[in-house]
């Protein structure tokens, strides 16, 4: 034996090393799976992410996702689907495979050739991002975070006799906890191609790190009454500040520092001089005008076009979700312990273990409030900053993380 045969106990896959300490995706290494030499490894791998491949229900379910990859591939990233998609064609090997194993074996370097290596690669890496959607266990409870969530807020969304809305409580005659609003919208449930697009160009390629998938905007008359808005929602205990994310607080709308500093100044004009209320809000919405932000101190998510301006943070809500079965199962199990308690199914049902049933859920769920003024609302539907470019950019960035490798080989460029 060679005395240098020891070495291979010591060879690092550094690529992985990246991934685990390094903070990188696995979505962005050179090889998004390690060697896999045989049908056995790669079953070994796929109940190691958590899945069953012996099981036929689940591998079934696999092979669906693998499906639905290849046309979520055509559909949104080849010109076969898309006008801005790439010219590219899946090779026919791919349409062969009916076990998802050989899949793992092809972009193992198990393939013909380089180039269809690296388009099992891209379909894994789509499998791997429908997984995650999938596998986001707060799904199922979806309509009833957004109800929860929307009648916080629809509490204080009223119409006065003349049909203006406002934000504020119906009974309350002091118009001061009642402000003009534009328009009060809700977001649409993203759709399930929509979250695995935002997935794919997010570093973090996890559904529970998406944030927006539960959505409102506020749209107010001017930039002031953002910032009242704001206020009111924080007194009425809508939004708890202790709750909202931090890092993804963003304001775009007026340079909060700037207006402090023009607010204390008209705080002191109004107590010296006995400015009347309307005198005061009209200088404070001014101010409000005149305190624009510094966008380039602020970091933006590149899919946001520069003309993009709002307030914009995210809550954490906690969610109760009373479970319908429990009730149902602790009627049932009484009416076990009655007469005909010594039956085989009565003797059944209160053999089982009630500690397992959940009486009810709680869990936090973010969702994003969008707080913006008439006239910027009205500019950021338009032109570049319209959301339609938003998710053109988002579908073009999925398209060249997913595609990058292939594009390299190919000398091609994405346009």
């Amino acid at each position: 034996m060679d005395k240098e045969s020891y070495l291979y106990k010591y060879v690092f896959d550094w690529q992985t090393l990246d991934i685990v300490l390094g903070g990188k995706s696995s979505l962005d290494s050179k090889y998004f799976v390690g060697i896999v030499e045989n049908k056995a490894q790669g079953a070994d791998f796929l109940r190691g992410y958590g899945l069953s491949p012996d099981d036929r229900v689940a591998s079934a379910e696999l092979f669906g996702n693998f499906q639905e990859a290849l046309q979520f591939i055509r559909r949104y990233f080849l010109k076969e689907g898309n006008p801005d998609g790439l010219d590219f064609k899946i090779p026919n090997s791919l349409y062969m495979i009916n076990d998802i194993t050989d899949l793992f074996m092809m972009a193992s370097k198990h393939a013909k050739n380089e180039e269809d290596r690296l388009w099992a690669e891209i379909v894994l890496k789509v499998m791997h991002t429908i997984l995650h959607v999938d596998k986001d266990l707060r799904s199922k409870y979806f309509s009833i975070i957004q109800t929860q969530i929307f009648d916080r807020y629809y509490r204080f969304i009223n119409r006065d006799g003349e049909n203006r809305l406002y934000l504020g409580t119906k009974d309350s005659a002091d118009a001061n906890f009642k402000i003009p609003l534009v328009n009060f919208e809700t977001k649409d449930k993203k759709s399930r191609d929509s979250i695995i697009i935002k997935l794919m160009h997010k570093v973090d390629n996890v559904a529970e790190e998406l944030f927006d998938r539960i959505g409102l905007r506020i749209v107010t008359r001017n930039k002031f009454d953002t910032l009242r808005v704001v206020k009111f929602l924080v007194e009425k205990n809508i939004i708890v500040p202790h709750n909202n994310k931090p890092s993804r607080a963003i304001n775009t709308l007026i340079n909060l520092e700037d207006f402090k500093k023009r607010y204390n100044n008209l705080m002191k004009v109004a107590i010296r001089n006995g400015l009347s209320e309307d005198r005061f809000v009209q200088a404070l919405e001014r101010e409000a005008e005149e305190s624009p932000v510094d966008k380039q101190r602020i970091p933006i998510n590149e899919h946001t076009a520069k003309a993009y301006n709002s307030i914009q943070f995210t809550c954490r809500h906690l969610v109760k979700y009373v479970n319908p079965f429990f009730k149902d199962f602790k009627t049932l199990r009484d009416m076990a312990q009655g007469p005909e308690r010594e039956s085989v199914l009565a003797k059944k049902i209160l053999s089982m273990d009630m500690s397992l049933i959940a009486g009810d859920v709680r869990f936090f769920y973010p969702y994003e409030v969008q707080v913006v003024d008439e006239q910027s609302h009205r500019e950021n539907t338009l032109g570049r900053a319209s959301h339609q470019e938003y998710k053109r950019g988002q579908v073009q960035s999925a398209m060249l993380r997913i595609f990058s490798p292939l594009l390299k080989f190919k000398n091609k460029e994405l346009n």
